[in-house]
């Protein structure tokens, strides 16, 4: 692998979920848009074979992607340059299309995907991962093990179903010597746009709960905002629009966490 597409990222964080549905793709475009809100040079690998809806969410469409020396340029979202993203979906042909590969094809593009975007400097590549503990994982991880991986960060809802998924998630990552850098519950509780009250839906408190039983780090829990859904289904920035919703101010927080948690590391 050439080292050099990575000797510059500071932090390497996987974004992890044992099932689909949760959110991983939201939160990892969220927690981007709060890094970089906080000065942070930011950088999202979205390797979700079977859905890559963030080149949507931060409203990127689908860029020519260009190559140089030394492989894929990024795709930046801003002129300063402080958000770059790389989709699976940017290398399809038709963005209808499904992906049926059979294992070892899935294994080798993501091989060349990990190691060859031309990241530059970047204070932290966040990976969005499909989701399971297949062979897509293990494939993400060989190859990013080869450079560094500061850890994972794990995405479940409150419903006891949810969670024993992340459960799953968790023997995994103990059993590849993945760091959990910790858990986030999404979904947890709805804000109304009306009121800005919030009410639970689903039960509540299963992410601290399981961060409790498996001595992980309960990074926060992310309510369900209607407006903030609204403005990534639309591509805009949600932390410029609404920096007093309780979901950003949630987000804002647990990306905090997550720097102190990689800095201290």
């Amino acid at each position: 692998m050439s080292n050099g597409n990575l000797a510059q990222v500071r932090h390497v964080v996987l974004v992890l979920s044992g099932k689909g549905g949760v959110g991983k793709s939201t939160i990892t475009t969220e927690l981007a848009l709060a890094l970089r809100h906080a000065g942070k040079k930011v950088g999202i690998l979205d390797v979700d074979l079977c859905g890559p809806s963030i080149p949507r969410m931060l409203s990127v469409g689908r860029p020519e992607v260009h190559q140089c020396d030394s492989g894929w340029v990024p795709v930046y979202t801003d002129p300063q340059k402080s958000l770059a993203l790389m989709s699976i979906g940017f290398l399809m042909e038709d963005p209808d299309e499904a992906v049926v590969w059979r294992g070892p094809k899935k294994t080798a593009l993501i091989g060349q995907f990990v190691s060859d975007v031309a990241w530059g400097e970047l204070d932290v590549l966040l990976v969005d991962t499909p989701p399971g503990t297949s062979d897509e994982h293990l494939a993400v991880l060989e190859n990013l093990k080869k450079h560094r991986v500061d850890g994972a960060v794990l995405v479940t809802t409150p419903q006891a179903v949810s969670t024993g998924d992340v459960r799953r998630e968790i023997t995994f990552c103990k059993r590849t010597g993945l760091q959990i850098l910790g858990i986030v519950e999404n979904m947890s509780g709805f804000v109304c746009p009306h009121c800005s009250e919030c009410s639970n839906i689903f039960s509540k408190g299963g992410g601290e709960e399981l961060a409790e039983l498996t001595g992980s780090v309960f990074l926060g829990s992310v309510p369900l905002d209607p407006r903030l859904s609204a403005s990534l289904e639309e591509g805009k920035d949600f932390t410029q629009l609404f920096p007093d919703s309780a979901t950003f101010s949630a987000i804002s927080s647990i990306s905090q966490t997550l720097l102190k948690s990689l800095e201290t590391d």
